[in-house]
């Protein structure tokens, strides 16, 4: 097994900065998709953090992504908007979707925002998160390219379409609940070949629709719930797909250039995303809420775990995650060491 380097917060995020500027991409791209990958690294969504800066330097550089859009937007009701992402980094577009719709719930106690003509937006409990970290309960979405078999299906259809919800909690870290409606993101099996490591059981199958542990083999993966239940997971990927390429009237599922391989690196993919925001103060007030979500963690995690267990609420593992690596490091894969010119593993 290949192994990754541990590598200092500070260092990493100027790496990747780097990067990105050297890439040509704005300020204010930079920013915004620095931010959002730190957060995945940091909190253990590696599949999702700064080892797609390669990809995002090559799909800039080949003209799939605008590195400098003008990001617009567009209130289309007292609580609803749009952006135009003018086929930039997702991570831009992202962020001004989730603060329009922070802005259009303060005023209308709900804010619901699409975003449109986007690209990979990484992983979408960073925009959940940065609605709650502005007092209010978030969600955000998105669909992407056909890498999920459908229950009983024999060949890939939805993407792995996750679905963010963040909400904030008095004293503490948000809670956060971050999940693909696939068995595991198509970036972890990516993740799995740089490592050279064996996939989890009933995670992914390869072309005749089999399963496989092999991360090379694998080319679709299984929806949530596994062989038994996997209708749920369709279903809910069906969810992001109704929210974002269809209420936006953007690209489908399976209409998607792929994102990865050796695809067309040229055309833009036109991305559709989604973000809500709720107002407490709206409804029991900020107040009861702040309580309510006290008295229910509380509860929740006084709960007897099993032997050998542990009882977490949403978001209690990512944020343990995330304390342990600000002390240890930032694992980063081989290659996008070399990448971004880190130290090479011994």
């Amino acid at each position: 097994m290949t192994s990754a380097i541990l590598v200092d917060a500070t260092q990493l995020e100027a790496s990747v900065r780097a990067a990105l500027l050297g890439a040509g991409a704005s300020d204010e791209s930079v920013d915004a998709t620095t931010r959002a990958l730190m957060h995945a690294s940091r909190v253990g969504v590696d599949s999702h953090g700064v080892r797609l800066v390669p990809h995002y330097c090559k799909v800039m550089a080949g003209g799939r992504v605008n590195p400098r859009p003008n990001v617009t937007v567009k209130r289309t009701a007292a609580a609803t908007g749009t952006v135009d992402g003018d086929n930039g980094l997702g991570h831009l577009t992202s962020y001004r979707a989730a603060a329009f719709a922070v802005e259009l719930a303060r005023e209308s106690g709900i804010g619901a925002v699409g975003a449109v003509r986007s690209s990979h937006l990484g992983a979408a409990g960073a925009y959940a998160v940065a609605i709650a970290d502005a007092g209010m309960i978030g969600f955000a979405t998105t669909n992407t390219d056909s890498v999920v078999g459908l229950f009983d299906g024999t060949k890939a259809f939805h993407g792995t379409n996750p679905l963010a919800f963040a909400a904030p909690v008095a004293g503490e870290k948000p809670w956060l609940l971050d999940m693909a409606t696939s068995s595991i993101p198509m970036n972890r099996v990516l993740l799995y070949r740089s490592l050279a490591q064996t996939l989890p059981e009933g995670v992914a199958a390869d072309t005749s629709g089999h399963a496989t542990r092999d991360p090379h083999a694998a080319e679709m993966l299984l929806p949530l719930g596994g062989e038994g239940y996997g209708f749920k997971g369709a279903a809910l990927a069906g969810v992001a797909t109704l929210l974002t390429g269809i209420l936006n009237g953007t690209t489908l599922d399976h209409e998607f250039i792929p994102m990865v391989g050796d695809v067309d690196v040229s055309t833009p993919r036109n991305m559709g995303h989604f973000f809500l925001a709720i107002d407490p103060e709206r409804f029991a007030g900020a107040a009861l809420f702040a309580d309510g979500m006290r008295r229910y963690l509380d509860a929740l995690r006084s709960v007897l775990p099993v032997e050998g267990g542990k009882v977490m609420a949403p978001g209690d593992r990512e944020w343990d995650v995330e304390t342990r690596r600000a002390a240890e490091g930032i694992p980063v894969d081989p290659d996008t060491a070399r990448f971004l010119g880190l130290s090479d593993p011994a």
